[in-house]
């Protein structure tokens, strides 16, 4: 890949859009071999181990969201990129079950905001996971089957709403941060010597397998100062960092089921984008296995709950063909407030919109809304 991006710059076109196609298209399948893959800890001048601070996490409070200890994490940073901190899988076996759970159970639901708002009323989207659990409880019948609504979700998001058209975050459009993803999103910034981080806001991506995030930066929160948290669940992605500009060829890793992925610093402001989702084979990713192993009651006040049998079966057959990421923002800085007259900006390639793209999506005629997540899509690159 080095070799083709060279190629791309020297001819002056946007390698980073080359290559996003590159990983992209389907009638000729691309080449993976020169995508990173951190879970296996091959050896490579480009991949330096990340410094963390254990002290900053005692085992008890790693426990309690369903981490490891610390000391345990297997944590990389990549030469050339500071402030970029890759995290491989660092939770407990059997803890990621419940965030999955979350994700598609809880943070769905109101008053938390989605893309079928845009289309339906409050009260057909009040209980999202309600409405579609029986359909995914129940064995493929054969037939095509009609979308639920778990199925059709495509965004969710927390705290600070994140408005699609202005590209912003308003003070009127907020409703409260769920307090255990906060927790985790403290532990881990906490874990990489960011202390105190707030998480204000929460963007959720609902990845079929043949959605893509394109080309874009995230700075459409206040302060660039706090670093930018990104949590991968269920199957495989390729992420593509890039650099400050466009023309910046990206460099390609897998984004397996648990690993995370800390944007500070220079990093926070570079181009990124997940041109690719990877089904695991014959459809079993890490994850779903271990279902067998859901979490047992943690001692004290853990945040970590056992997934029901019943929930599970639900959460296990989603994932199968999909993959969900979670990203999460600090908005304000240490005594900052919102402009009473803001300005929209964020940077993405040149007469694009960026948003989520799903093809099952758009054969059904839902209307896409453009996204600044940390997984975020141009919908031109079709």
């Amino acid at each position: 890949m080095a070799k083709m991006a060279s190629s791309l710059v020297e001819s002056g076109e946007d390698a980073f859009r080359k290559i996003f196609k590159f990983y992209k298209r389907r009638n000729l399948p691309p080449d993976f071999c020169d995508v990173i893959d951190f879970s296996k800890g091959l050896p490579s001048d480009k991949i330096v181990p990340a410094i963390l601070d254990p002290s900053a996490v005692s085992d008890v409070e790693a426990t309690r969201v369903g981490l490891q200890s610390v000391r345990d994490w297997r944590a990389f940073s990549l030469q050339g990129y500071p402030g970029f901190i890759f995290i491989s899988n660092p939770f407990l076996l059997g803890s990621q079950p419940f965030w999955v759970r979350q994700c598609l159970k809880t943070y769905s639901q109101k008053p938390n905001v989605c893309n079928l708002d845009m289309h339906m009323s409050p009260s057909d989207t009040q209980d999202i996971w309600g409405k579609s659990v029986h359909s995914l409880s129940s064995p493929h019948s054969g037939k095509r089957e009609t979308k639920t609504l778990l199925d059709r979700l495509r965004w969710v998001t927390l705290g600070y709403h994140y408005n699609w058209d202005t590209k912003m975050y308003s003070a009127n459009h907020y409703t409260p941060f769920p307090a255990d993803l906060h927790l985790l999103s403290f532990q881990i910034t906490a874990a990489c010597g960011f202390q105190g981080f707030n998480a204000e806001a929460g963007i959720l991506n609902y990845y079929r397998s043949d959605s893509s995030l394109g080309i874009h930066v995230d700075e459409s929160e206040l302060d660039h100062s706090r670093p930018l948290l990104s949590f991968s669940f269920g199957q495989s992605a390729i992420f593509l960092l890039g650099g400050l500009r466009r023309q910046d060829p990206p460099i390609a890793m897998y984004m397996h089921s648990g690993d995370v992925m800390v944007m500070s610093g220079q990093s926070r402001l570079l181009y990124h984008a997940v041109p690719r989702i990877i089904s695991a084979p014959q459809g079993r990713t890490a994850l779903e296995m271990e279902g067998c192993s859901l979490a047992s009651p943690q001692q004290g006040c853990s945040v970590v709950e056992p997934v029901s049998e019943k929930d599970w079966a639900v959460c296990s057959r989603y994932i199968q063909s999909s993959r969900v990421n979670v990203t999460v923002r600090q908005v304000l800085g240490p005594g900052q407030s919102f402009p009473d007259t803001p300005s929209a900006h964020q940077r993405t390639d040149a007469g694009q919109t960026v948003g989520y793209h799903d093809r099952a999506a758009d054969e059904e005629g839902e209307n896409r809304k453009s996204s600044s997540s940390c997984d975020s899509v141009d919908t031109a690159e079709t």
